[in-house]
């Protein structure tokens, strides 16, 4: 990818200059000199690093890479299915995608930000099985689910909690989990607040979480009464309706304790 490319790539995933250097590992002093054009000659290594992020699938393939991308081992494959649990198994172990339907959704390694408020619902729904004994498991990303028991979707939650144990199979989670949260970023959010909703609803996921850092809110579905989305703010507790409200995820303690990841 040219330089040109990558900024137009970048453009069109609604990835700011930040949220690029935390994923790639460059500083952003660079990023920003690089797509300002103040920087005429980039370091290769620090190419490769942009280009493994904004490069789209459908690049990678094992006969023509692109330029400073490694070869993989596997066969040419792009986002439009359709696609099977196979050939999600066979992909690299790099290469984070979401199966949808027989389509491949690529995924980006989550910003500090985006994982220390997953992190931190993760761990107050741990404490609150913990100390309670009860029989659901919080998780978190990375998990596989097969959301609706074929093989045409698997999808990677960024939070989930699963009652019934018997949904664990084969180190993946076989159906759908009785809560999902998902945290929104610029290049997941359309399909977060879109077609997982509409996977998630029809799959039978009881409650829904979609949490937006950037706007400071929470939108709740309680799927399993159909209804309206409640919405909620990072000043609000927020009660966990699978469990009748006997658990609030804290978030004016995750907004002051991510603060500085979000911070300009």
């Amino acid at each position: 990818m040219t330089i040109e490319d990558m900024r137009n790539r970048k453009i069109e995933l609604g990835i700011s200059n930040k949220a690029l250097a935390e994923r790639a590992g460059v500083p952003l002093g660079t990023v920003q000199k690089i797509f300002s054009g103040e920087t005429k000659a980039p370091r290769e290594a620090t190419l490769k690093a942009l280009e493994r992020i904004l490069a789209p699938v459908h690049l990678y393939t094992v006969s023509e890479p692109p330029a400073g991308v490694l070869r993989e081992t596997m066969p040419a494959y792009n986002v439009n299915g359709p696609y099977t649990l196979e050939d999600y198994l066979a992909l690299p172990e790099e290469r984070r995608v979401e199966l949808i339907d027989g389509e491949f959704y690529e995924m980006y390694a989550p910003t500090t930000g985006h994982q220390a408020i997953g992190g931190f619902i993760h761990k107050q729904l741990l404490d609150h099985v913990l100390d309670r004994k009860g029989p659901c498991m919080p998780l978190m990303s990375p998990v596989d689910v097969q959301l609706d028991c074929d093989d045409k979707t698997v999808v990677q939650p960024d939070v989930m909690i699963v009652c019934d144990k018997d949904k664990f199979r084969g180190g993946r989670v076989f159906g759908a989990p009785d809560y999902l949260a998902e945290v929104l970023s610029p290049s997941t959010r359309k399909k977060d607040m879109s077609l997982k909703l509409y996977k998630y609803s029809n799959a039978g996921v009881r409650e829904y979480w979609m949490v937006d850092p950037e706007k400071q809110k929470i939108v709740v579905y309680d799927l399993e009464h159909e209804d309206i989305p409640k919405i909620f703010s990072f000043d609000d507790k927020v009660p966990v309706l699978i469990w009748n409200g006997d658990c609030e995820i804290d978030f004016p303690l995750i907004r002051d304790f991510t603060r500085v990841f979000f911070e300009q």
